[in-house]
Order: structure tokens, then C-alpha cells, then sequence
């Protein structure tokens, strides 16, 4: 027992390899190559920070033809946003400001190229009082909300 010293403590261990270490493709054949179990997944679109997310059609899309083409928002309603949101004296950077979008979305809707968004629509709605969808394109929300 006169032996032991309990004040200093000795531990024997080998480090493993740090997360970057493992991750580079080097450490990645070495376990390969010594018949160790290696899960591998690539992750998409990780680190970014997107609200809208992009299907992987969107290539197939952006080809579009005749028969394969998503509809776009017509230039009716993009003239009633336009027109609500003057009225009330407001920019796009504004209205987007207000529905929580980017002001990208507000400038797309107006000019008729976005592909239709009920929630993005829906929050248009309610922020220039105005309906957007159906056969009352125009017409005071409020109103048509009484009616039914």
C-alpha cells in the first residue's frame, strides 16, 4: 500500500480520430479497406435556410413544355395586388414585410410568374382585405366572407 499514490493519476488510452478526421474521404477508404461497417448519407440542401422547399422536379420544370408546366398566377390577380397594395400606400418590400415573405415573392405574384401558393395567397388576402381566388377576384374580402 506504501506503494500507491493517490495524489497522481495515470490513464492509458488511445485518442480516436477527431469528427473531421473521420469524416475526410481518406479515413473513409481506410475503414473500407479494413472491412469496417462505413454509413455514409448525403445530406441535401443542409445548411440553408429555406422556407420554401424545392422539389427535385424543379429541373424538369424549369424545362418546361407544353404538356408538363406548372400554372402560374394570372395577371388579373397580380394587377389586384398591385392596385390593394398601392391603395394602401404600401411598397412590395412592405406587403412582404407584413405576410412574413420575401419582398422576391410579392414583385413574382405581381408580375404573373409565381406558381400559385394557397398560404402565400391566403396572407395576401387578409393583408390588403381583397380576394385573390375564385370568381370574386377583386372584390372586398369582408363582403364575400358575409355572404356565405
Amino acid at each position: 500500500m506504501a506503494e500507491s499514490d493517490w495524489d497522481t493519476v495515470t490513464v492509458l488510452r488511445k485518442k480516436g480520430p477527431t469528427s473531421a478526421q473521420a469524416k475526410s474521404r481518406q479515413a473513409v477508404a481506410a475503414a473500407q479497406r479494413r472491412g469496417e461497417e462505413v454509413e455514409t448519407t448525403k445530406k441535401w440542401a443542409a445548411g440553408q435556410n429555406k422556407q420554401h422547399v424545392v422539389t427535385k422536379n424543379t429541373a424538369k420544370l424549369d424545362r418546361e413544355t407544353e404538356e408538363l408546366h406548372h400554372e402560374r398566377v394570372t395577371l388579373e390577380v397580380g394587377k389586384v395586388i398591385q392596385q390593394g397594395r398601392q391603395s394602401k400606400g404600401m411598397t412590395q418590400k412592405d406587403l412582404a414585410t407584413k405576410i412574413n415573405e420575401k419582398p422576391q415573392i410579392i414583385a413574382d405574384y405581381e408580375s404573373g410568374k409565381a406558381i400559385p401558393n394557397n398560404q402565400v395567397l391566403g396572407k395576401i388576402e387578409r393583408a390588403l382585405g381583397l380576394k385573390l381566388r375564385g370568381k370574386d377576384i377583386g372584390k372586398p374580402l369582408e363582403a364575400t366572407l358575409k355572404t356565405k
